[in-house]
């Protein structure tokens, strides 16, 4: 791996035992009038944390969208529940956790959690899907669910 392809693999966090890890910093663009991360912000940062995690477990959102699994298909957010727990403020290191709790036919469930250190700011509940380019729902590959859940002696037995 040469050092352009380290720097880039570190932008993508990594996948971890029970899902993936990302690591973001808060800038001054985060934040809003009173310095603390603007409640819209922790949305990019979450879709960051799941963007990844699938980059990461091989699937690529413009593969895709160009058709490579022989028709168009996309990933749409169709439910998510936040509970802000507590701020984040400017230079803030957060990481951003992102496990999946299960896959149902085209929709998957996750759970993500924003930290600083080991302190939560953030708690979110994901049901995302995969549609095709007619907006009907595509039943997620066997493949795709051996990589998002993660195989641990209890889910392997």
């Amino acid at each position: 791996m040469n050092e352009e392809q380290a720097l880039a693999a570190g932008l993508s966090g990594e996948l971890t035992p029970s899902g993936h890890r990302l690591a973001a910093r808060v800038y001054y663009a985060d934040t809003d009038f009173s310095g603390l991360v603007y409640h819209a912000r922790y949305l990019e940062f979450l879709e960051r944390g799941r963007s990844d995690f699938l980059r990461l477990a091989g699937v690529r959102h413009t593969e895709l969208m160009e058709g490579m699994r022989g028709e168009q298909i996309v990933w749409v957010v169709r439910r998510m529940e936040i509970d802000f727990v507590r701020p984040a403020r400017m230079d803030d290191v957060l990481m951003v956790e992102t496990r999946t709790e299960r896959i149902s036919g085209a929709r998957i469930f996750m759970a993500q959690e924003i930290r600083r250190d080991a302190e939560t700011l953030i708690r979110a509940k994901v049901e995302a899907a995969i549609i095709d380019a007619n907006g009907r729902p595509k039943r997620f590959p066997a493949e795709w669910i051996a990589a998002f859940i993660p195989q641990t002696p209890e889910t392997s037995a």
